[in-house]
């Protein structure tokens, strides 16, 4: 085996020191949990009944008590394209289970919401504290204490973090994370993106903007762009959480439903009563944590992330922080070039050899924990080999030693930047994080006179009404977690584009997030503390010069220290009602900053 980098082992280090004591506290939880009467045969005799009187075809094997009966937790919905490929899920991993002498029944469902559908609505303030209430209702639906293991279906962006988050408070138990594909290739997300900037500048109706959002966006399966729900998708792989090489093989074709069956078989085998025992909370540790921040630096992920990796880390007892994805960020090289980050959607990606390439070059280059224990029955090694059908069989196959499209997919020898295109930003406005990977050198730094907004439909309207055009750093506050729950704020994408491509030097600072549909447009994101509550942001004011720089790590308003202590901070907009905003001012009252995953659940539970 390669000898794994030594920064990387040093970061590892970093976070194996500074979580030993709630990691110690976690494995004694859920040791306890397997020895404390989690087996049915120690149940009550009326509690199993209940459990059972709807299995009516599975009764007398599940009254037996002597094979695993797993617990499906799904996020089926067909409001979300991604998810709607789980309609028949359940019934055929019923079969599949039987094949392998287990059962399974359907424990619970958790919310989905469409962060597409939401996008620069009011809905899109419950999406990033709909992950703590996804992790709730996996928790309980796993309560019943009635299953030896558990399949998670689940994709998109916060639904995947929220799933792991609540079934980590089960790691004793075995799981498998199940997905449900891309959908095949439309639009191509680049000209996609043109027609959205030229609708911002009123150059095509709604009509036709609607027509190539629909040609995108055309039938069941994941976006194809390479943003949160894909790159959860790339991260699973790397945790060794999916079966190896299931993340984009399409819907509908014999690939995945062969994926999606051994899946069940494997999980009847990891069970506490063999002996290839291989619970969730073992296999997620310190490494797979790192091999999850690894990947998502190498293919040029979603942002997102960095708030949605140490909030499930934490579930699991594990600390780690911005520090460690910037020093990552340093020596991983980005190997894909995936839309926003190039031309080529997740389908291009995985024809050219998809997130199992990805990992067989950084694993061969000692760019990545390969020691780590596994769904997969081989270990780490499994993930680096590409799932295909043999006739009716399923088998795993050896890469060759080029991608099969190196403007996509590129050797770690040969990689598209020697980095991953993650910074931290620090200075008299806080700490913030920038994604640089679709960013072109000449712009990551921007130094300009900035306009100061507390909502994204202000900044529409100033662009609209040509207010922008000049050089300007666009500042939107009030927007994190403890404001109005940190939306997304692609709404922005389109009119910054816009301005950037006319010449001008433009960027965002908020301490809301940008995610990752974010491309050329340098934006310092998740920006903390944020303005509610006394962020330093809330002392901007319009005209003051403002410098982002991601080569030096900096983001500083540039107005003499004296006043700038002087100032006041901005008023706060009143708390947002409406669209059931008002019923999780719980959430938004109690949750921690971004870097710590911006959870109230997890803050809460003293987690």
């Amino acid at each position: 085996m390669t000898q794994l980098h030594a920064e990387i082992a040093a970061v590892t280090d970093r976070v194996i020191e500074r979580s030993k004591a709630r990691r110690r506290a976690y494995l004694a939880l859920i040791d306890a949990e397997r020895e404390s009467g989690n087996d049915r045969p120690k149940l009550g005799c009326a509690n199993l009944a209940h459990a059972y009187a709807g299995t009516d075809e599975q009764r007398e094997q599940m009254k037996a008590g002597r094979s695993m009966n797993i617990g499906i937790v799904t996020a089926y919905n067909d409001l979300l394209s991604a998810h709607a490929v789980y309609y028949r899920y359940p019934e055929q991993m019923k079969i599949w289970a039987h094949e392998a002498g287990a059962t399974a029944q359907v424990a619970g469902g958790v919310p989905a919401m469409c962060d597409g559908v939401t996008q620069g609505y009011q809905g899109m303030e419950l999406s990033l504290f709909s992950r703590d209430t996804i992790a709730l209702s996996t928790a309980v639906a796993l309560s019943h204490r009635t299953f030896e293991g558990a399949a998670l279906l689940g994709i998109c962006d916060k639904i995947v973090p929220g799933l792991v988050m609540g079934a980590l408070r089960f790691g004793h138990l075995p799981m498998v994370l199940v997905p449900g594909g891309p959908m095949r290739s439309g639009l191509a997300n680049k000209e996609k993106a043109k027609i959205r900037e030229l609708y911002a500048e009123g150059k095509v109706s709604r009509d036709e903007l609607l027509d190539a959002e629909i040609a995108a966006y055309h039938s069941k399966g994941t976006c194809t762009f390479y943003g949160t729900a894909n790159s959860n998708q790339m991260m699973m792989e790397a945790m060794g959480l999916h079966m190896p090489g299931a993340a984009f093989a399409n819907p509908g074709t014999k690939l995945r439903q062969e994926l999606t069956r051994a899946a069940v078989h494997r999980l009847a085998e990891i069970g506490w009563n063999g002996d290839d025992y291989r619970p969730i909370g073992h296999v997620v540790d310190e490494k797979s944590i790192v091999n999850a921040a690894i990947v998502l630096l190498a293919t040029g992920g979603s942002t997102n992330h960095l708030i949605h990796v140490p909030a499930f880390a934490r579930a699991a007892g594990i600390t780690i922080d911005w520090d460690d994805f910037d020093r990552l960020s340093r020596i991983v090289p980005l190997l894909t070039r995936v839309y926003p980050n190039g031309s080529a959607d997740v389908n291009g990606f995985e024809d050219a050899g998809g997130p199992s390439f990805v990992i067989r070059e950084l694993l061969n280059a000692g760019l990545m924990h390969g020691d780590t224990l596994t769904v997969g029955k081989g270990g780490m090694a499994d993930y680096g080999r590409k799932p295909e059908m043999a006739g009716d069989t399923l088998v795993w196959t050896e890469h060759g030693a080029q991608s099969g499209d190196d403007t996509i997919v590129r050797t770690a020898d040969n990689p598209f930047s020697s980095e991953g295109g993650f910074r931290i930003l620090k200075g008299n406005l806080g700490r913030a994080c920038i994604k640089v990977s679709a960013v072109e050198r000449e712009r990551w730094t921007i130094e300009a006179p900035c306009r100061v907004f507390s909502d994204q439909l202000e900044v529409q309207e100033a662009f609209k009404a040509g207010e922008l055009e000049r050089d300007v750093i666009v500042v939107v506050r009030f927007q994190g977690p403890k404001a109005n729950g940190m939306p997304e704020l692609h709404k922005l994408t389109p009119p910054l584009g816009v301005l950037q491509n006319r010449g001008f030097k433009v960027a965002l600072v908020t301490d809301g997030r940008m995610s990752g549909a974010s491309g050329k447009v340098p934006c310092a994101i998740h920006l903390s503390p944020e303005a509610l509550g006394g962020g330093p942001i809330g002392k901007l004011r319009d005209g003051d010069m403002v410098r982002v720089c991601a080569e030096s790590g900096e983001l500083t308003a540039l107005v003499d220290a004296a006043e700038w202590d002087a100032r006041e901070h901005a008023a706060a907009p009143p708390p947002a009602i409406g669209t059931g905003r008002e019923l999780f001012a719980m959430l938004r009252n109690h949750c921690d900053e971004a870097e710590k995953g911006a959870s109230a659940m997890l803050a809460e539970a003293g987690l």
